[in-house]
């Protein structure tokens, strides 16, 4: 009997772990579709735009990586554009954005936001996607295309 009571507690726990794994593995399984998603950035602040790149890995890796997303965009408008501007962009943000967007992320940042804070297309990170509509008809256009709309 001291025998079945080593080894008990271990098989508990292995059967328990296989559980945990199955379950992690049916989640992928079930969302394993492409999935298209765009989030929203009109909060000034390095800390928000950070946060809101963190979110957005954080957030491919939950959905199990870049094969399960079809499309992912950051649209930025109002007084967090400021913060992207090239003369001002703290090196930690700039280089989480052009990580992200190596690996597939869309920067869509707004056409009347540049105009109204006199931001040129020269001022902002390379391949941004200047938005002549708007970046709140950007949303709206996305949406309506099906993408899972995310305001952190």
């Amino acid at each position: 009997m001291n025998v079945w009571r080593s080894w008990v507690p271990g098989l508990a726990v292995a059967i328990v772990m296989v559980a945990l794994v199955q379950a992690d593995a049916a989640h992928l399984k079930e969302h394993a579709r492409k999935h298209k998603i765009v989030y929203q950035l009109d909060d000034a602040g390095l800390d928000k735009a950070k946060f809101v790149l963190g979110n957005m890995r954080n957030h491919v890796a939950g959905v199990g990586g870049w094969q399960n997303v079809e499309a992912l965009e950051l649209v930025v408008f109002g007084p967090a554009l400021k913060g992207f501007a090239k003369d001002g962009i703290d090196p930690a943000l700039k280089q989480s954005l052009e990580q992200l967007q190596k690996q597939g992320l869309t920067f869509g940042v707004c056409g009347n936001t540049m105009k109204n804070y006199s931001i040129t297309a020269d001022q902002l990170p390379e391949k941004s996607l200047i938005l002549p509509q708007g970046g709140v008809v950007r949303l709206m256009e996305l949406q309506e295309a099906g993408y899972i709309y995310i305001r952190p």
